[in-house]
């Protein structure tokens, strides 16, 4: 080959290499204010957007500034706060009502103004009690108003507040310093006890009735993976007061026997009278449960790439794809959520957001058949993780920052918090082989754009997913990864779960997950239309003496509250769809079809004194009259008062006209 020749293709292979990394560099830098944005879209509603934007630090800030100074009463910084003191337990954007913001979006009226929602928890006064206040207009605060009765019919009992981090931290403290002292040689020689092996991990509900904050701990050997190394210990903690020297243990469990408090515990153990389970000490990595590649990887995994660089387009909180465009928001207790969702420049969802998580437990232990985890009220948003590249997401995804203020007077951040891609899903769009008549081929290249945020909550990590495909569908997905929740083997432990340890107990659990999807086709009247296929009876026209059997389709317009609810396990028809007002040219009318891929298990039984603070669990498809005091399926509070449930989905549906609402 020509030396000339040779030197040309070095020096191109070279800027090639160099191109390579500058791109690889550029998107792997922490994100910017500066969004990628292809120079050939063009996005005129990135600023309108912002109507449904996070809260900035900026904004987090002045709030907090404001209710220190207009409240009139001393507030504690939340995360070193008692229960008997006054806090700001988290504070989040409010989001406008529909109405005034579709004004603003549509119709040219005024920008809503921009305010955010208070959680503040009120332990020092005669009467504690959970407060939420709206503080506007942002950026520079002048008023509150007090939105709790409006909200909730009344003032939020005390006992329903969500655990804050700090009284985790202080129950700690209480099983460390004041419980596992009294049981000195059980700890010492059975749990080989030194002050830091050990983890906890709380039950939810705590109790049995409306007002009790009665809380069992599971305990789990303290290394990596911990959820599934118990050891056999749990403890029932009475913090229901809020004096921190008043909380007692009201119960403790070990190895399948249940015990007055840690000192009878210690009695019977020196008296040689329990049974003991000496669990094998595990290593800080956890063995079994570590998360280290078992094996090194035989070779590179495949990568995406992007040869002209991303085809879509992030500003603010605005995304454009091709037909799609939406605003995102990431809500601290609730997560990932969307607006002002557009095919073709038409509005057809004015929300899609996540509502609630919910696991139920079975187990023979105590604190794991008492388990119903419902997530929100530990913040699935709080909980937002940071995202690998290459691993929770495409490496040449777009990574997000996310700010919250919970748990704290001070505003955090996750980094990398949320991710954007374009994903080829490997199979055609459509396509076809013609081998009759005449040879063709035709076929469309099938991608989609996926928004991810992953939450880890206790021992799951959920992932997240909408995902947005080229033919107008859009998909709400979520993974469920992480570690089992376990208990400790015993007796009949069988019964309710299978062994995945020596002494682990992998329980049996169901999850429900709970979505709000506010649709608007062509406008925001809509009916619920079921179509659906019967078989009939006919004689052939071209041979009367013969019957055919040919299916015809059925159509019903669903037209109350009640028609709409479909419950877990009842049949469904087989299409469900918003219709418009509006006809297509083909003279159907135009809707959205609602396709449910999966469904959970059988739900708790209604007859529980619980269920009605889950009762959005009963369906696998419940439409409503959208209502603006009607804006989530459940409540962060429902969590510790379930008996009383502060919002119940049941008392949504009550035969209501949802045609043309």
């Amino acid at each position: 080959m020509h030396m000339k020749t040779v030197l040309i293709l070095l020096v191109l292979a070279l800027a090639t290499i160099f191109a390579l990394v500058c791109v690889l560099l550029t998107r792997g830098k922490a994100p910017s204010t500066c969004q990628h944005q292809p120079p050939e879209e063009e996005d005129p509603d990135d600023s309108q957007s912002l109507v449904f934007a996070d809260l900035t630090p900026e904004e987090l800030a002045q709030v907090v500034r404001y209710l220190q100074g207009n409240l009139g009463v001393q507030l504690v910084d939340a995360s070193r706060a008692k229960p008997s003191d006054n806090c700001i337990a988290s504070v989040d954007v409010q989001v406008p009502a529909k109405a005034e913001v579709l004004r603003f979006l549509d119709g040219g009226g005024a920008r809503p103004r921009r305010e955010a929602l208070a959680v503040l928890y009120f332990g020092n006064q005669p009467d504690p009690n959970v407060t939420e206040y709206v503080v506007g207009p942002l950026p520079t605060p002048v008023y509150h108003r007090d939105v709790t009765v409006q909200k909730y019919g009344g003032k939020v009992p005390y006992h329903r507040r969500p655990a804050l981090a700090v009284e985790y931290k202080q129950l700690a403290g209480f099983l460390k310093s004041q419980v596992f002292p009294t049981a000195p040689s059980f700890m010492r020689q059975v749990m080989e006890y030194d002050g830091a092996n050990l983890a906890t991990l709380t039950a939810a509900p705590r109790g049995f009735q409306s007002g009790d904050r009665i809380t069992w701990f599971v305990l789990f050997q303290n290394v990596s993976g911990f959820f599934v190394h118990p050891v056999g210990l749990e403890v029932l903690v009475d913090h229901s007061s809020l004096d921190i020297s008043r909380w007692a243990v009201s119960r403790v469990f070990y190895n399948g026997q249940y015990y007055r408090d840690m000192v009878q515990l210690e009695s019977a153990y020196v008296q040689g009278r329990i049974s003991v389970e000496k669990v094998r000490k595990a290593p800080r990595d956890g063995d079994f449960s570590s998360m280290k590649p078992r094996a090194p990887a035989a070779a590179l995994l495949p990568l995406q790439y992007e040869p002209q660089g991303p085809r879509y387009s992030v500003r603010n909180n605005h995304v454009l794809f091709q037909a799609w465009s939406f605003a995102f928001g990431m809500s601290v207790t609730t997560g990932l959520r969307l607006f002002d969702i557009r095919h073709k420049g038409e509005r057809v969802a004015y929300e899609i957001s996540v509502q609630e998580a919910l696991s139920v437990y079975g187990s023979n232990c105590p604190g794991g058949m008492s388990t119903r985890y419902m997530d929100g009220s530990f913040g699935i948003g709080r909980y937002t993780s940071p995202l690998v590249r290459g691993v929770d997401c495409p490496y040449l995804a777009t990574y997000l920052d996310v700010h919250y203020l919970a748990h704290s007077q001070v505003s955090r951040v996750s980094k990398n918090a949320l991710c954007i891609f374009e994903q080829n899903l490997g199979s055609p769009l459509r396509r076809h082989y013609s081998n009759l008549q005449s040879l063709y081929y035709g076929g469309l290249v099938n991608s989609a754009l996926v928004v991810r945020s992953i939450a880890t909550v206790g021992n799951y990590d959920y992932v997240w997913d909408f995902i947005f495909y080229q033919n107008g569908a859009i998909e709400g997905k979520v993974q469920a990864t992480g570690y089992a929740s376990s208990s400790f083997l015993h007796g009949d432990g069988l019964r309710y779960g299978n062994r995945v340890w020596e002494h682990t107990l992998g329980t049996v659990h169901t999850h429900s997950i709970n979505y709000k999807v506010d649709l608007d086709v062509g406008g925001v009247k809509n009916s619920l239309v079921a179509h659906d296929m019967a078989f009939e009876m006919t004689r052939a026209p071209w041979s009367p003496e013969q019957q055919i059997e040919r299916p015809r389709l059925t159509k019903k317009v669903l037209d109350t509250e009640d028609q709409a609810a479909f419950r877990l396990q009842s049949k469904m028809p087989r299409y469900v769809y918003f219709a418009a007002n509006s006809k297509n040219k083909w003279g159907h009318q135009r809707g959205y079809r609602i396709q449910i891929t999966s469904s959970a298990g059988d739900h708790i039984p209604e007859a529980s004194s619980m269920e009605r603070a889950i009762s959005w669990a009963r369906y696998q498809l419940a439409v409503t009259r959208r209502k603006e005091e009607e804006p989530t399926s459940t409540s962060i509070y429902n969590q510790n008062d379930p008996w009383t449930p502060t919002v119940a989905f049941a008392d949504f549906i009550n035969n209501e006209t949802i045609t043309n609402e």
